[in-house]
Order: structure tokens, then C-alpha cells, then sequence
């Protein structure tokens, strides 16, 4: 895997809980608030520090990260109230990884040029 996860591995001893929608959206959860929102929104898995060491939680997001479609991302996330944009830090975002690397999920030249969807 060439993706650099310094930040991940900077931020993951902080963290309160990991969390993946078992698709793409891959998160670092720095307090109990976003805990529990990811609980209220159905996240599984998610693992707290309660059940793994960062090294577990680490090499887990690594797993993760390899086993996401093309669409992939890492995030932390920590509880805003005045603006909760503010509190996402992307630590690998999506297109971090080597264009030579293929996801074995999209067809060999396929290319995501549109996702709206529109109503008619």
C-alpha cells in the first residue's frame, strides 16, 4: 500500500473509536459525541480505545482502507456545535492513492464523471 498514513498514525492515539460504513467513508472519532452519533447512525464496525490498543486501531483503518471502493477516505472528526463542517480533518482524502494502483472493484478505464442523481 504507497498511501502515506503518518496523520492517521499521529491522530489514531487520540481517538476515541474508529468507524467504517464498509464502503468508503473511514473515521477517526475524537470525542464521545461523534461516539455516539456514529452509533445513532448505524456504523458498524466501530471500535472503541475501551476494546483495542491504537496499534490494533491502527493496522484495523489499514485493513479497512485497503478493503474500501475506489471512493475512499480517512477522516477525524471531532464535535463542532458553532460549525460542524469545522470539525473534520481529512488525514488521507479521497485520490490519495498511487493512479497506478487499481480498485478492483471499478472496471479497468472506467472513469466516475458524474454522481447526481436527478429526479424527473
Amino acid at each position: 500500500m504507497s498511501v502515506n498514513f503518518g496523520l492517521v498514525e499521529d491522530r489514531v492515539s487520540d481517538a476515541k473509536a474508529i468507524a467504517w460504513d464498509t464502503c468508503h467513508k473511514i473515521y477517526l472519532l475524537m470525542d464521545n459525541e461523534q461516539v455516539e452519533l456514529m452509533r445513532t447512525y448505524g456504523y458498524d464496525p466501530l471500535i472503541t480505545k475501551e476494546d483495542a490498543t491504537p496499534d490494533v486501531m491502527l493496522a484495523t483503518l489499514q485493513e479497512w482502507y485497503e478493503d474500501s471502493c475506489g471512493l475512499r477516505f480517512i477522516e477525524a472528526v471531532s464535535t463542532n456545535h458553532e460549525n460542524p463542517n469545522a470539525g473534520f480533518e481529512t488525514l488521507i482524502g479521497q485520490g490519495d492513492f498511487d493512479e497506478d494502483e487499481e480498485d478492483e472493484d471499478t472496471p479497468k478505464g472506467a472513469t466516475i464523471i458524474d454522481l447526481t442523481y436527478k429526479t424527473i
